[in-house]
């Protein structure tokens, strides 16, 4: 029988840096099986249907859109979504009040206008109390939204306000300059291009595009002047984009009481003669893809938060103090 030469036995035993790759790719096999499996596990174990309960709690956190961004891991606001959400408890005659649950800057006027829109139907309608609550943050097209409710409970750290409407543009044509592109402009339209940024807006197209967003401005006084019981004259005083903490807002009239949930539930209770409160949220029905992401986010945040509390064991003697 003939001997493997030594070269040939070298070429046959795995080095150790093969069997590091090896053992790397397997983990990341066995991991991405683990999050399907939680993914789907999570899928057939959640159901859309609210457990009973008389408040109606819907969350309102993130960029106010009209359409949710499938990519986006960030919190997002979708109006075609909050109002189904709306519908669902309107219908349940169990459901006395739907508070609403307010973390957001902000975002699209449309959207922002169908949400408040839809809360007003409800609160006039079908005699459901509407009570907001602003966590962090609840400005411009968000604090539009709190207005339409029939009350408005905000911490005194709360950020609220900001009644202003916003618009930018980009402009390259002096970085095209400095490399010799040129934009040949053809259009059907005096306007057609109006904030290209290849050029230089011209002063008649500043004053149109000016001229819109005073008029989306004008609207939003008007609307939260109806919604606050407020003269257009008193909303214009604080309309000029500044925002507020929750206590300076309660007394120019924007915020009706401080508190947080629990003071919601209170007043509830009280105003709606009600033994007891019980809050169930109402939320949009988990597609396998939002599970698989909810199970990724759980299981990374794990393994950071088991490293992050290594490190601040090993520095116990300090002390971190966050705010």
């Amino acid at each position: 029988m003939a001997k493997q030469k030594p070269n040939q036995l070298n070429q046959n035993t795995p080095t150790p840096k093969s069997r590091w790759v090896t053992i790397i790719i397997t983990l990341l096999i066995l991991t991405f099986f683990a999050y399907l499996f939680a993914g789907i596990t999570s899928l057939f174990s959640y159901t859309d249907e609210p457990a009973f309960g008389n408040v109606a709690l819907i969350k309102i956190h993130g960029i106010i859109t009209t359409q949710e961004d499938g990519f986006s891991l960030d919190d997002q606001a979708t109006s075609d979504e909050i109002i189904k959400l709306i519908k669902k408890a309107e219908e349940n005659p169990e459901v006395k009040a739907i508070l609403f649950e307010i973390n957001s800057p902000g975002g699209s006027a449309v959207a922002s206008k169908e949400i408040a829109d839809e809360i007003a139907r409800v609160s006039t309608n079908q005699n459901k109390t509407t009570i907001a609550v602003i966590r962090e943050i609840g400005t411009s097209g968000a604090y539009w939204i709190a207005s339409s409710t029939d009350l408005i409970i905000a911490s005194p750290l709360s950020i609220t306000g900001s009644i202003g409407v916003i618009s930018s543009y980009l402009e390259f044509n002096k970085l095209f300059d400095k490399y010799g592109i040129n934009y040949r402009r053809l259009v059907a339209g005096k306007y057609k291009d109006i904030a290209s940024p290849f050029r230089n807006l011209t002063e008649e197209e500043q004053k149109i595009l000016q001229t819109q967003l005073d008029s989306v401005h004008d609207y939003f006084i008007k609307e939260i002047a109806k919604n606050r019981n407020m003269s257009v004259d008193d909303v214009k005083k604080v309309a000029d984009g500044l925002f507020y903490l929750g206590e300076e807002a309660q007394k120019l009239g924007l915020v009706d009481l401080l508190g947080d949930k629990e003071t919601a539930k209170e007043l509830l209770k009280e105003s709606l003669a009600l033994e007891d409160i019980k809050i169930v949220e109402y939320k949009k029905p988990k597609g396998f893809i939002d599970a698989l992401f909810e199970s990724f986010s759980k299981q990374s945040f794990s393994v950071g938060e088991g490293i992050g509390s290594s490190l601040v064991n090993s520095e116990n003697k300090k002390s971190l103090i966050s705010t």
